[in-house]
């Protein structure tokens, strides 16, 4: 099944005098399952690819269709609004709400829109990311890791689309890097999570099953590992 669809997919900052081509021409098909990682160095159009996966940001040309959405049809609310039920990101800042308990960091996506968790779901995100034991405590109590498998349970518990991990690495020592790639990889084997993982590590892309290669905006590999 088919989870995300670019078409054509082009972005340009600056004006006509002085363009900078973000993205040029970005085709690139996922389905269901799959664990991808989108590998470049700084300024090779990643992150401005993430960001327009996300619907956080809009193309200047192109198509980007996730589970069967066409995001050019979504206004600012509504892109906003299928952005927290249908996608969900991973930063390597972990965006966690210092005031507010593990559980409830996790829970919020549900909370802002008056659902309750199926606690089953929950209980399998928060024990595979061996966070079960650390929900009453406030993010300032928990390692880095630690926070990062919260803020890759706070991704899950909507059971998006697609998940966006954005660098997730970048802020953490070796240990807990292997450690947060390791819950990914999990929460793709374990709970069938669709995975896009950015990153300029090829250490850290190696452990995906496909590696999409980004140079200069433009995708010049793309390989199936396995």
């Amino acid at each position: 099944m088919e989870i995300l669809r670019c078409e054509g997919v082009r972005k340009v900052y600056g004006d006509r005098s002085n363009p900078v081509v973000a993205l040029d021409g970005i085709d690139l098909t996922v389905f269901k399952g799959d664990f991808v990682a989108i590998l470049g160095a700084s300024g090779s159009g990643k992150s401005t690819l993430l960001h327009i996966l996300g619907s956080v940001d809009r193309p200047t040309a192109g198509k980007v269709y996730v589970d069967g959405t066409d995001l050019s049809t979504l206004n600012q609310t509504q892109a906003a609004i299928f952005r927290r039920r249908k996608v969900g990101l991973v930063y390597q800042f972990y965006n966690l709400i210092p005031t507010l308990t593990v559980r409830k960091n996790i829970l919020l996506p549900l909370a802002l829109d008056k659902k309750k968790p199926n606690r089953t779901f929950f209980d399998q995100v928060v024990g595979a990311l061996g966070i079960a034991d650390k929900l009453d405590a406030l993010p300032s109590q928990l390692s880095g890791g630690q926070q990062q498998r919260v803020a890759i349970a706070r991704s899950l518990i909507y059971r998006p689309a697609l998940l966006l991990a954005d660098e997730p690495t970048g802020n953490l020592d070796q240990r807990n890097s292997k450690e947060v790639v390791d819950m990914l990889k999990l929460s793709n084997r374990n709970l069938e999570q669709t995975i896009l993982l950015i990153t300029h590590d090829e250490k850290v892309a190696a452990e995906a099953e496909r590696i999409v290669v980004l140079e200069d905006g433009r995708i010049v590999s793309d390989e199936r590992r396995r």
